[in-house]
């Protein structure tokens, strides 16, 4: 697909991640895009999706828009994760559908995957367990977007595709602590105490648990690769190959904030899924998609634009 010859329209585009697409689209020479605000259409109200399809007329839809956040608040809001996330997709599949989208990109969550899925995570053991507890709710609705997609496909024909990404971190992430990720949380909290010469900074869980990370701008390339050059059905991820524990991400920025004082791990806290590791090699050979920003550098650049823009 010749994205620079089409009207693409991106939920969530005026988001973190959103952003970045649009610059990636833009560096595409996309000249028509649209980026509705929640002020303009409220993606949750069947009628409100209808009126932007109509308005917007896109040939291209990417669905970014999402109610996200970290355990705690998924922990507190379960009923209003799951709600959001599956109606957004139900109205804008259906009005996909009507309106004969050329192409429709969904993007799921790394939290839909089993809790216990296989190490490195393959996209067919997508289905081989629960997600974790925590975070259960939002990874359900978020893999609906597959069955909505294969369904549509299936049915109706819509060229509907689905990327997992594995957790974002960047400039422009959300630094609240309570509804933050746990890069800008770690971030934020160590700029703080170090400020505030505080002698020790606690954090959730024991820090055993091992994450994936994917800088935003990256991911961006990825999505924007997979619009241009993927039409199956089958779903993909979008990762970046390292594999690090919260403990060893802690002491990371404790050091690249020159913090000096103690890490405390509060026990009491869940840990959430004990660990997360994608297969990237479907997107490398679907879509020549490999990440490029390495990690230490990507937290410097998130750090920096925290201090600058907080």
């Amino acid at each position: 697909m010749d994205l620079n010859e089409k009207r693409v329209l991106v939920t969530g585009g005026n988001g973190f991640l959103g952003n970045f697409v649009v610059d990636e689209l833009k560096k595409k020479k996309v000249e028509c895009i649209s980026t509705p605000t929640k002020g303009e259409y409220d993606l949750l109200e069947r009628n409100d999706v209808y009126k932007m399809l109509k308005q917007e007329s896109p040939e291209v839809i990417i669905h970014l828009a999402a109610k996200v956040g970290g355990i705690e608040a998924c922990k507190k809001y379960p009923a209003s994760f799951f709600y959001e996330n599956m109606a957004m997709g139900l109205n804008l599949f259906e009005a996909a559908k009507d309106h004969k989208i050329e192409k429709f990109v969904a993007i799921g969550s790394v939290c839909a995957y089993p809790k216990f899925a296989p190490i490195p995570f393959k996209e067919q053991d997508l289905w081989s367990g629960y997600p974790e507890e925590t975070n259960a709710p939002y990874g359900l609705a978020k893999k609906m977007l597959l069955v909505e997609a294969q369904s549509y496909r299936e049915q109706y024909g819509l060229n509907a595709i689905y990327l997992l990404p594995v957790n974002l971190y960047g400039p422009g992430d959300n630094f609240n602590p309570e509804s933050s990720h746990v890069i800008p949380a770690l971030i934020k909290k160590f700029i703080d105490a170090k400020e505030q010469n505080k002698k020790e900074v606690v954090i959730w869980g024991n820090g055993s648990p091992t994450r994936e990370f994917l800088y935003v701008e990256d991911c961006a390339r990825g999505i924007v690769l997979a619009t241009e050059k993927y039409d199956k059905s089958e779903p993909v991820n979008l990762g970046s190959g390292m594999e690090i524990s919260i403990n060893n991400l802690a002491e990371l920025i404790k050091k690249l904030t020159d913090f000096e004082g103690k890490l405390v791990w509060d026990t009491t806290k869940p840990n959430g899924q004990p660990r997360r590791l994608f297969d990237n090699s479907k997107a490398k050979k679907e879509f020549g998609f490999i990440a490029r920003i390495g990690f230490e550098k990507g937290l410097k650049k998130t750090i920096d634009w925290y201090l600058k823009n907080r």
